[in-house]
């Protein structure tokens, strides 16, 4: 009778053991300590999440080299046009470096913190990218109108102000959903989500407008004021290289657009016919109804990600590191520049330095003998010459010898051979 309790508890572990069967081994290339819900990031049957893994990854890193380099630059920049445009784009190399950060919490499993942190900086991640194109618009605008452009860190917080109001948007959508009405976090509908964004694809089109307007009428935009023709030619060159700026922003504003009108058609719209297919051929079940959400809102951030980091971050950074061509013109009053002195080895022997003792006094029969001669011999060298040529033979005293005469007209010397006026 005494084993009758040992027999009654292994009868009831067999029977837990059978209730509730093992987990399903994990996938290859990841272990079993990795919960389900993340191994989506190692899974190597399913390939495209660790391709969309070493995407982001690889955009990341980009970004972050590409911020390093430009502080590191940053002294080095010395023309204040080109230093204004230095704010908006390390704001924005910061943004993309989250953009690709929270990319990859759009690829594991939901729960309600995932889910909060998705709803809550989707909107304001990008509306800081699109507010960066638009101080840049605004920027290159007063460049090519001939204007001073205001400073990197006053465009900086211009781009942050304007992307303060999505994140006020996105905060209270959140609050109102998931705090007062007491929703999941994880559960709303594929519109309220897209009219989130749509503060965020205004700051897109009014960039692309002004990009646009750089383009096109840059040239009526400047100021009308006369100069000279080296300074216009100037002018021209400025104007186009803001305008090379100008085509760069724009292809990246009309990529993204292009891509905002792609991902918000397959989410509202191609995602539920794909659910509603895959729910008929399971027989009206609503297991993963919505598996195909996560996934696109993933690629659609990687993909906007390198958008903007190679249309708009790497062409900026180059155009704002590439030193600008040496202007024709000399400026005589500019002192920041010493140039060395002129050498006048031909006239001059080797052994120049040495001070002289005497004094030489300008001889009338040695002048008077160069003049018949034609040339000039060297003192101190043997060298020849050639003199200048006397229009006539005609004596043309010189003002030293008007001053040592007392003002008046000298007369030529006896041994003068040319012709007399006087």
């Amino acid at each position: 009778m005494a084993v009758s309790p040992t027999i009654i508890c292994l009868l009831s572990l067999i029977g837990y053991g059978s209730c509730h069967p093992p987990p399903p081994p994990p996938p290859r290339g990841c272990s079993v300590d990795v919960d389900p819900p993340y191994r989506v990031l190692c899974d190597l049957e399913a390939v495209w999440g660790v391709v969309l893994e070493a995407v982001a990854c690889s955009g990341g890193v980009s970004s972050l080299v590409l911020a390093v380099l430009l502080l590191v630059k940053l002294r080095s920049i010395s023309d204040p046009a080109r230093r204004s445009g230095l704010g908006p784009l390390l704001l924005l190399l910061g943004t993309l470096l989250g953009i690709f950060t929270i990319s990859l919490a759009f690829l594991v499993g939901k729960n309600q913190a995932l889910c909060v942190v998705r709803r809550a900086f989707w909107g304001p991640l990008f509306a800081l990218c699109f507010s960066s194109l638009l101080v840049q618009g605004v920027r290159l605008r007063r460049l090519v109108s001939g204007k001073s452009s205001p400073s990197g860190s006053t465009l900086a917080a211009l781009g942050l102000a304007l992307a303060l109001v999505q994140g006020i948007i996105s905060a209270e959508w959140v609050l109102l959903t998931v705090v007062r009405e007491g929703h999941p976090a994880c559960e709303y509908p594929p519109l309220d989500f897209a009219l989130t964004c749509s503060y965020t694809l205004g700051l897109l089109l009014i960039a692309m407008g002004l990009s646009l307007g750089v383009v096109l009428c840059g040239g009526e935009f400047a100021a009308e004021g006369g100069g000279s023709s080296e300074e216009d030619r100037e002018t021209e060159n400025e104007k186009r290289r803001w305008k090379c700026n100008a085509v760069w922003l724009f292809l990246s504003s009309l990529a993204s657009a292009l891509l905002w009108v792609a991902w918000l058609g397959f989410y509202l719209y191609g995602s539920q016919a794909l659910r509603g297919k895959a729910n008929r051929e399971r027989g009206g079940g609503k297991k993963d109804a919505r598996v195909l959400d996560e996934p696109a809102l993933a690629v659609a951030l990687v993909i906007q990600g390198w958008i903007l980091l190679l249309f708009h971050a790497i062409p900026e950074a180059h155009l704002c590191l590439r030193k600008p061509p040496q202007s024709n013109t000399q400026d005589f009053f500019d002192t920041s520049h010493t140039s060395p002195p002129p050498h006048f080895g031909d006239e001059l022997p080797s052994h120049s330095h040495r001070p002289f003792a005497e004094n030489q006094a300008f001889s009338m029969e040695e002048h008077s003998a160069t003049l018949r001669s034609g040339t000039y011999h060297g003192s101190s060298h043997g060298n020849v010459r050639p003199g200048i040529a006397f229009r006539g033979h005609v004596y043309q005293p010189t003002e030293m010898a008007l001053v040592m005469n007392g003002g008046t007209m000298p007369t030529a010397p006896v041994n003068y051979t040319g012709r007399r006026l006087w």
